[in-house]
């Protein structure tokens, strides 16, 4: 059931369906290191949007979107410049940046006007509670860090190394994980927090950075960066590393590396990336919604049902403010994710409005797996996906680690 244009909701006002239309921006990578991950995030927006309007839209008006580029780290005047069109066009909220160095240059100009900000994928802590028009579906480093550095440790290793880039996300990442391999006895014999070791980004030369990682004789390595992974893996293939069983990867390079190197070469390989797997179903959905977006097919699901949630809980904030500007979205976001006392459990659009209307209180349980924000407005809970790489260099999902976030 649609909302109608005039509808009651636990606020216990009357929305007459004068509100202005929700028009939600994207500032999404199309462009740089992260471009990867861009055709599933704008696949999980837009699909989320096209949801909302055929199930009525918001306050009796269809959603729109704005899209825009957040590039990357290395060139953040792509996002000034596209954060400055974006408010330019009057939008209510911002879904992105995918980047915490790209997110953390242009959340001020963002809250200053008074518009409300979702990343579906940034994990830096230094995030967390920053503002209250930034909100995230994707877990700080806290949980992923805790969960890379218990799967060494399972995995037997106990002296361990970090290739780490110079960025706000990776040398936070690094610091969490770190916490966790020598909580559990390990030790950090090279790159570790306050050494220095961190690399350039966008850097391409690394003979020293491997020549000296592996003169500690580490019994694992993990790389904690974007683009640049692939000149890392290369010198390491160089230097006759071992890859199987004694590498691993995060969310900002777990990806499919099968048309870049050798057949075998990553095969055992592991990666961590925020959130649960997605079901077939919703893939299968995201994929058609892309390839009659964009003619083409995804090729990597990541932070796809974080994009798809954000948009649906702006949209529930929406309704249950009865408005669309930036603050009112910002009072009601916790609320509709699940943060009050005896909220009703829904999983669609269609079954929040229809419980708001009824005057409950509302929690969003979407395709992300996450618990509800807390007064960080980071996810109470969210899940780590664990992924392997087989002989073609694909990643392939093979559990879930479920943890949760301090706040």
């Amino acid at each position: 059931m649609g909302l109608s244009a005039c509808a009651t909701t636990s606020g216990g006002g009357e929305a007459e369906g004068d509100a202005d239309p929700l028009k939600i921006g994207t500032l999404l990578p199309l462009t740089g290191n992260l471009a990867y991950l861009g055709p599933p995030e704008v696949a999980g927006v837009g699909m989320a949007v096209a949801d909302i309007n055929e199930a009525g839209g918001v306050l009796g008006n269809d959603v729109e979107i704005a899209s825009a580029d957040s590039g990357d780290g290395d060139n953040l005047a792509v996002s000034t410049n596209s954060v400055t069109d974006l408010l330019g066009q009057d939008v209510n909220a911002i879904i992105g940046a995918a980047s915490s160095t790209v997110t953390l240059n242009v959340v001020d100009s963002v809250t200053e006007a008074g518009v409300l900000q979702v990343s579906p994928a940034n994990t830096s802590t230094t995030l967390s509670g920053y503002s209250p028009l930034f909100a995230r579906t994707a877990p700080p480093d806290t949980v992923q860090g805790s969960a890379l550095g218990s799967l060494m440790l399972e995995d037997g290793h106990q002296k361990v190394a970090f290739l780490t880039m110079q960025d706000d996300y990776a040398t936070g990442l690094r610091d969490n994980v770190q916490k966790a391999v020598e909580a559990g006895g390990g030790e950090v014999v090279y790159g570790g927090t306050g050494d220095g070791t961190e690399f350039a980004q966008a850097e391409t030369n690394f003979a020293n950075v491997v020549s000296d990682a592996l003169a500690a004789k580490p019994d694992a390595i993990a790389i904690f960066a974007f683009e640049e992974t692939k000149a890392a893996i290369a010198e390491l293939v160089t230097q006759n590393w071992e890859f199987a069983g004694k590498t691993y990867l995060c969310d900002g390079n777990t990806a499919d590396y099968s048309k870049d190197f050798d057949p075998g070469t990553l095969e055992g390989v592991k990666g961590t990336i925020p959130g649960a797997d997605a079901p077939d179903d919703f893939k299968e959905r995201l994929n058609a919604w892309y390839e009659e977006d964009a003619g083409e097919e995804l090729t990597d699901y990541a932070y796809a049902a974080e994009s798809y949630d954000a948009a649906i809980l702006v949209a529930l904030a929406a309704v249950r403010g009865e408005g669309t500007d930036g603050q009112t979205l910002a009072d009601n976001i916790r609320a509709v994710s699940g943060s009050e006392e005896g909220a009703t459990e829904v999983s669609t659009f269609e079954e929040g409005v229809e419980a708001l209307e009824a005057g409950d209180e509302i929690a969003y349980k979407g395709q992300s797996g996450i618990g509800a924000l807390n007064e960080d407005n980071d996810p109470s809970s969210a899940f780590i996906g664990v992924y392997e790489y087989d002989d073609k260099n694909g990643i392939v999902w093979t559990k879930a680690v479920e943890g949760s976030v301090e706040g």
